[in-house]
């Protein structure tokens, strides 16, 4: 398939540039600048073939977009969440399979050993996960046990200097490229601990997840764990209890609430591109009136999130925002996300499900970053709680 050409040109409706630092600016303007040179032209090909671009994985590390949160002294960049933010918005931009890879690098992986980890553990594997030089993968979900954390089957027993970990995880974004893996399972007494598990640790097996409709050009896979000796010294020392994985993914679901409004500004751009240059009737379909409030009305969302994902931005750089909040950005963002994939989608007509254009490939990509990391469902009944008090979930 030949490469073509990237004419992205980010709708800035509201003037939010305004509320941006020239580094906020100089950060995303460097990270769109990477997706238009090396992502857009290749990643057509990629997902057709449902391959894994590898390449990325040092490239992403070189550009400062694993951990921009975590301190420079362990390998991040010491940035703020709007730096953050930024990043994961134009990476989703140019594929939600490319953001996955950086999501789960820095909040799901960077972000427990430096959070929860000893300071052998955070010197040891931050600095080679930062820079590319390792991949890394989050255990949490199970073939059985999804929504429902807690109910993991996934246990290790004690066996002096280390630990015998068995059970499985499954849906693991980077597991078959990964080194290292933040895993998490219960000890003896049922309390769920963090533990870090190394490619090369017998037992240890990551089978790749065929057969996908969506994120095709990003590498999944299964956690086998079969009688693996983990070294004491792997766990992490400074959390128990769901409260770990919980604190990871609201990291991670901050970056989606970024991330899908790139996919939504890439979907919009090519349609208002399009609409432009399409006759039909005698003249340009951006001149027809239902157009135009298609157009009209995936701008308005777009914005509307803009300002969602600034504020919270805000309050996560302050330390002040809410798991609820950022459940409340995540399920907003894919929900407008989605919906202007589907009318962009319409837009293009025929050519809307070829791959010489980006539409399709956001609008499949999308129905898993709706689902993963907390569904659309889950994160409802979560605002739902937090304004009535009553728990919904069981």
């Amino acid at each position: 398939m030949a490469s073509r050409t990237d004419q992205f040109t980010s709708p800035d409706y509201f003037l939010l540039d305004e509320l941006l630092t020239e580094e906020h600016k100089l950060i995303r303007d460097s990270v769109r600048n990477y997706v238009k040179k090396h992502i857009s032209p290749i990643i057509e090909d990629y997902a057709q073939r449902a391959e894994f671009p590898v390449q990325i994985v040092k490239e992403l590390g070189e550009l400062g977009c694993f951990g921009p949160t975590v301190p420079v002294e362990y390998g991040g960049g010491s940035l703020d969440y709007i730096a953050y933010g930024l990043m994961m918005q134009e990476l989703e931009r140019g594929d939600s399979g490319v953001r996955s890879t950086a999501s789960v690098q820095g909040s799901l992986v960077m972000f427990p050993i430096y959070q929860y980890g000893s300071e052998e553990q955070r010197k040891k594997y931050l600095p080679k996960l930062g820079s590319g030089e390792w991949l890394g993968c989050f255990g949490l979900t199970e073939p059985d046990h999804g929504s429902d954390p807690s109910s993991m089957i996934s246990n290790f027993r004690d066996a002096g200097d280390h630990v015998i970990l068995n059970g499985a995880k499954m849906w693991i974004s980077n597991a078959p490229f990964a080194q290292v893996a933040v895993v998490w399972a219960k000890d003896e007494k049922g309390e769920i601990h963090g533990l870090i598990v190394e490619r090369e640790m017998e037992g240890f097996s990551t089978p790749t997840t065929h057969g996908k409709w969506s994120l095709r050009a990003s590498a999944t896979g299964e956690l086998v764990f079969d009688n693996v000796k983990v070294p004491k010294e792997n766990i992490l020392p400074g959390v128990k209890g769901l409260k770990g994985p919980l604190g990871c993914l609201t990291k991670a679901r901050y970056g989606i609430a970024w991330g899908a409004i790139g996919a939504a500004m890439d979907c919009y751009d090519t349609a208002l591109r399009y609409s432009k240059e399409r006759q039909q009737f005698g003249k340009p379909i951006g001149a027809f009136q239902l157009q135009q409030k298609k157009l009209a009305e995936m701008l308005t969302e777009i914005t509307k999130a803009q300002l969602l994902n600034w504020r919270l931005g805000v309050l996560m750089s302050e330390g002040r925002a809410t798991p609820q909040q950022v459940s409340m950005a995540k399920r907003n963002s894919c929900e407008i996300a989605t919906n202007i994939c589907r009318q962009a989608r319409q837009m293009l007509g025929g050519m809307g499900i070829t791959g010489e254009y980006s539409v399709m490939r956001h609008m499949m990509n999308l129905e898993s970053v709706i689902t993963y990391e907390g569904t659309h469902d889950i994160h409802l009944l979560i605002t739902g709680m937090d304004v009535t008090g009553f728990n919904a979930f069981k």
